[in-house]
């Protein structure tokens, strides 16, 4: 008999890169002209201004990227172990 559990999934939607030199970035939603933002946190003000999401953010400052994290509840089957006879895990009859 399957079984079915919840599991949260994650995703990283990339909302902003940074415009060196130093912490600037621009919106992803803004490019190719859009303004550049001098720090993260007024990046970040403006990204929640824009499109009202509240959650939660990553950074991942070696490729200059900054991303929303969006999660979503999704239902997950688990499958049963297969059983062998030969392991005497069950006979021919079921049980």
């Amino acid at each position: 008999m399957e079984r079915q559990k919840t599991q949260i999934e994650e995703t990283n939607v990339l909302i902003a890169r940074r415009q060196p030199p130093g912490d600037r970035f621009r919106l992803v939603l803004d490019k190719p002209d859009g303004p550049i933002y001098k720090s993260l946190t007024d990046t970040l003000e403006a990204y929640m201004v824009r499109t009202d999401f509240r959650g939660e953010y990553r950074l991942a400052p070696l490729k200059g990227e900054l991303y929303a994290i969006t999660t979503e509840e999704v239902l997950v089957t688990i499958e049963q172990p297969k059983k062998y006879s030969m392991y005497g895990e069950y006979s021919e009859n079921g049980e």
